[in-house]
């Protein structure tokens, strides 16, 4: 019998349902890609043997949440589930105000429609593909503004999702902070290869953003995941658990918007969260 080696971790859960693939051949694949043009996104599902397109909707459920789907009261207005969603959302994000969206990128476009117009630049570390459709769809130019370490893909370094902050305030003085409706950060850095941010460089952004008064905001796409970086490579914080860096990296910004289809959460949804009630309004 195989011996474990005492620091073995195994999933403390059961799969309890599982969903049929078909195998496909080489052949059958190169036949698709060709029909597709090569565009993964034209891709039919079924011809895939192995998805890597994307991390968002891919991941199963647990037992208490699709039973919590079969009981909830789907009311017109005044559901009981969206209570204790907002409930979950205040508890980790802090804000005040909770619109919940069917995706993420349903709370950009609710957001940048808002707030972005032909002008504006919108810094962040680097925007994700549909962030970055909904600022150019507003007329505003998406900058990225990631360390240069970040653009180095054999480069070791910790947090190679952190924002370059020399270049925001370079930014800033170049734009002029009426042109900036929002500085926005990602975490994790998704389009830079799912690289962690640090919370020095969270905590770094959200101070040059409040001194030139301009609205902070998560793009909080694997927070999750990036509390977990910072708890093992950041030093101060091996001992804080998850949920406390979470809540250290919601107060230090004013909003966040997020896909809730990743980090093992649920298969589908999102929100936009904010404490400003005008701009929720």
């Amino acid at each position: 019998m195989r011996e474990f080696h005492p620091k073995t971790i195994i999933e403390p859960f059961r799969v309890r349902s599982v969903e049929p693939i078909r195998f496909t051949t080489v052949r059958d694949r190169t036949q698709a890609l060709q029909k597709a043009g090569y565009n993964p996104f034209l891709l039919h599902s079924e011809d895939v043997l192995i998805d890597l397109l994307t991390d968002s909707g891919t991941g199963a459920m647990s037992s208490r949440q699709w039973a919590g789907m079969i009981a909830s009261d789907e009311l017109y207005a005044g559901a009981a589930s969206f209570y204790k969603f907002e409930a979950a959302v205040r508890d980790i994000t802090g804000f005040k105000h909770v619109i919940p969206t069917h995706q993420g990128r349903a709370a950009e476009h609710i957001l940048f429609s808002c707030i972005a117009k032909p002008g504006d630049v919108i810094p962040n570390n680097t925007h994700f593909d549909t962030t970055r459709a909904h600022v150019e769809h507003a007329g505003a130019e998406p900058r990225d503004l990631i360390i240069a370490e970040g653009r180095q893909s054999r480069l070791p370094h910790p947090f190679k999702g952190n924002m370059d902050v020399e270049a925001l305030e370079a930014t800033i003085r170049e734009i002029g902070c009426e042109r900036i409706p929002i500085i926005m950060l990602t975490v994790t850095n998704n389009s830079g290869g799912g690289q962690p941010v640090s919370m020095a460089n969270v905590r770094a952004v959200s101070a040059i953003s409040h001194k030139y008064g301009i609205p902070f905001f998560i793009d909080a796409c694997r927070f999750a995941e990036n509390t977990w970086f910072i708890k093992t490579r950041e030093e101060g914080y091996a001992d804080k658990t998850p949920i406390e860096i979470a809540r250290e990296v919601f107060r230090y910004a004013d909003g966040c918007t997020m896909s809730a289809k990743k980090d093992g959460m649920a298969n589908i949804g999102g929100f936009l969260a904010l404490n400003d009630d005008t701009l929720a309004a």
